[in-house]
């Protein structure tokens, strides 16, 4: 599907300033009617996948607009997010064939959206969080981890709360926390809000694990108690060590 690069900057122009909303596909509907046009003529052809890459706009994202938009006329009450949610992961539940194949092209090209890459993402968080556990182990700490603590009726916890605090670079660590991303000024603002002072409320001071490293003037709130570290700290202090 070519497009000239008047059409392009229109259709561009058009998505950026408009919210995406059920109301606002009405009218890029009317305006753009590519996508039905395109699969009419070959419904096997990623045309959701090509609008969108012409577009500029994460495919897992088109699909999801165009998804709602289908079932939003074929169902007789609005589809709820979980169903939404539940073809995403499963296109074969859409029960327009030609549809479930253009929303699978689109979640399987996308790398930074949807549930194929909420999967990968999950997979490396699981995988570090075992890493934290063996290197906890290794060091004979006493700790209690997520699903103990929520066994316990706690319903926010971090990774690990340790039995017996121990000393970092002259911190107190009560609870360790593991997030296998890199810690930039948004995501790290939102974790403080959202969960790290939650611990810290709760449990006392702790220590933030970024596995893929910080914005270094973001570890600014250690004499608040919250400590960030790029890696498993080798400077631990124990009460053993402090009694001797």
């Amino acid at each position: 599907m070519i497009l000239t690069k008047a059409q392009y900057d229109e259709i561009a122009q058009c998505l950026v300033s408009v919210p995406p909303t059920r109301q606002s596909l009405r009218k890029l509907k009317q305006r753009f009617p590519r996508y039905l046009n395109g699969v009419g003529r070959n419904g096997a052809a990623p045309v959701l996948l090509e609008l969108a890459n012409e577009v500029d706009y994460a495919p897992s994202l088109m699909a999801r607009i165009i998804l709602e938009r289908f079932l939003q006329e074929h169902e007789e009450t609005p589809p709820s997010k979980s169903v939404i949610n539940s073809m995403l992961r499963d296109p074969s539940q859409i029960p327009d064939g030609v549809l479930a194949n253009q929303v699978y092209q689109c979640i399987v090209n996308d790398c930074c959206y949807g549930p194929l890459v909420d999967c990968i993402k999950h997979a490396i968080g699981h995988e570090h969080e075992v890493l934290l556990r063996d290197l906890l182990l290794e060091k004979s700490l006493s700790f209690l981890d997520e699903d103990q603590l929520r066994a316990k009726g706690y319903d926010k916890t971090p990774d690990f709360i340790l039995q017996v605090p121990v000393a970092v670079e002259g911190h107190i660590i009560h609870w360790i926390e593991s997030k296998a991303s890199f810690g930039d000024e948004c995501s790290h603002h939102a974790y403080l809000h959202d969960q790290f002072w939650s611990y810290w409320n709760r449990f006392g001071p702790g220590l933030v694990i970024y596995w893929y490293g910080f914005i270094q003037e973001l570890d600014c709130n250690r004499e608040r108690g919250i400590l960030l570290k790029a890696c498993f700290p080798t400077d631990i202090v124990t009460l053993c060590h402090s009694l001797a």
